[in-house]
């Protein structure tokens, strides 16, 4: 089975779903890697890993990293720029065009043929505009495709109760597949730690909530959740499910 795993920014991939692509990787299939940006409007790190001028490219290897910690077999970047957060802590898409980059996606669905698509949710997981299209970018590639060739798609950080941090779930996606991770903890927690100008980051909120300072394999989350979104793959689900 062929996997294409599309998120907007290095570090989505394994924070939002590094143990379900582990374990999808472990059980034969072959997981491929989309990312819209190279993260160039994120953290530099605390104290700073680079630049701002130089974060793009660092971001870049941190996530040739993780993907390799995961199994991925490919990695592709369709180069759109990531924006500064604004003020307030403003979040922004990377591209209003979404016809341009569905059809991105769909060119990387025809050349690694693959079945089931795996994207960001409806919801943005916590609103975030670039996840958001990503999402509906992912599902308007795999309707371009004619029937009996069209991808099935599935979300990360599908809604359940007694998820570990409800912060990361979108709300309007129930899961079809709660994934415990902790078989694979370990590659999720390498991947994480392959994001080194994003650690801060990682713990912050959580760090705060605790009341002392977290380490990052303190809050890498070992129960995933897998939407579906369109259309269906039993062979996909009875894979995360390990049957």
């Amino acid at each position: 089975m062929n996997v294409l795993a599309f998120f907007a920014h290095p570090d989505d991939e394994t924070m939002l779903s590094g143990g379900t692509l582990a374990l999808l990787a472990k059980r034969s299939a072959q997981v491929h890697y989309l990312c819209a940006t190279r993260g160039e409007g994120g953290e530099v790190g605390e104290p700073p890993v680079c630049s701002l001028e130089n974060l793009g490219g660092i971001r870049e290897q941190e996530l040739v990293c993780a993907v390799g910690k995961l199994g991925g077999r490919s990695l592709t970047f369709l180069n759109y720029v990531d924006p500064r957060v604004g003020p307030d802590d403003e979040l922004y898409a990377f591209t209003d065009n979404l016809t341009a980059l569905a059809g991105q996606v769909a060119a990387t669905v025809r050349q690694f043929q693959i079945d089931v698509l795996l994207a960001h949710g409806s919801n943005g997981e916590y609103g975030h505009p670039a996840h958001v299209i990503c999402h509906k970018a992912a599902l308007a590639a795999a309707m371009s495709f004619p029937d009996g060739m069209q991808p099935a798609v599935y979300t990360f950080s599908a809604n359940f109760a007694g998820h570990p941090y409800p912060r990361l779930l979108n709300a309007d996606d129930p899961a079809v597949a709660i994934v415990d991770v902790r078989e694979v903890l370990d590659r999720k927690t390498d991947a994480a730690l392959c994001h080194k100008t994003q650690h801060a980051l990682f713990v912050r909120r959580r760090s705060e909530k605790a009341g002392r300072q977290l380490a990052v394999h303190e809050v890498i989350i070992e129960m995933e959740s897998v939407g579906r979104a369109y259309g269906e793959s039993q062979s996909f689900e009875s894979l995360l499910k390990g049957e």
